[in-house]
């Protein structure tokens, strides 16, 4: 109780969680994109319901991986070396979740430029291959959870040795995360062309969870830097796509 209260009487331990907040905010935005592209495959009655579960597992994740640091930290030590890198279990864990995430993508995007191909379609499907589907958008956002999970208590670890700050940290990114779900997953929705830049990014993020476990660091600053370009270039076109619109249907109604 006594480290509580003088944690909130530092000034530091203020600035630490700020800075965890908003860090851990932005590591989310990965796993966000993910589970909103993933639950709009789902029945729109499934939808809301799967982004709550997979973001509740994300926080229970989170917290039970807090409940583990010194295992945590663990992770970062070398199992065995190859190609001149040592590769611990968060490199061999990183890798695992990139190549999923490429691979996911990737699937996606074929899905999203053949049109002839129905065979993932899950809002045609029966009764029982939707319970299924359900089941199994769960399963994946789980195993990226946990990817996602890792790499962000690592992160915390690294950037403040108290717990608490840790705890109010993550329960304050997945709230955030929980709010924005929705109206996230809404917009993608109605916008084509942002779901093919959201596979985009997360081809991009694989990418980049996989060199990262063979160790070769990429600054994140670049690769949000990189999304938010192609995001404002993106709201730019959908500007001008709208401008259009008006103007042939101004144009329409007064001939």
């Amino acid at each position: 109780m006594q480290d509580i209260v003088a944690l909130v009487q530092d000034p530091a331990a203020w600035v630490a969680l700020v800075t965890l907040v908003v860090m851990e905010v932005v590591l989310g935005i990965d796993n966000l994109i993910f589970i909103s592209i993933l639950t709009n495959k789902l029945p729109p009655e499934s939808r809301e319901r799967a982004r709550k579960i997979g973001i509740g597992l994300a926080l229970v994740m989170r917290l039970a991986l807090l409940g583990t640091v010194a295992w945590i930290v663990q992770l970062t030590n070398p199992i065995f070396e190859a190609f001149g890198h040592g590769f611990s279990w968060k490199d061999l864990i990183l890798i695992a979740g990139g190549l999923f995430l490429v691979w996911k993508a990737t699937k996606e995007i074929h899905h999203s430029v053949d049109v002839d191909d129905h065979k993932e379609d899950l809002v045609g499907a029966g009764k029982e291959v939707l319970k299924m589907s359900f089941a199994s958008a769960i399963g994946q956002i789980l195993l990226l959870d946990l990817v996602f999970s890792i790499d962000s208590i690592i992160t915390a670890v690294g950037m403040t040795p108290h717990l608490p700050i840790m705890v109010v940290a993550v329960v304050a990114a997945v709230t955030v995360m929980l709010i924005a779900a929705t109206p996230l997953a809404n917009f993608i929705e109605k916008n084509p062309t942002i779901v093919m830049l959201a596979l985009a990014f997360l081809l991009m993020i694989g990418g980049t969870l996989i060199v990262e476990g063979f160790g070769v660091h990429v600054p994140k600053g670049y690769i949000y830097a990189a999304m938010a370009f192609s995001a404002g270039v993106e709201v730019l076109n959908m500007v001008a796509r709208n401008a259009r619109k008006r103007k042939k249907g101004s144009g329409t109604t007064l001939h």
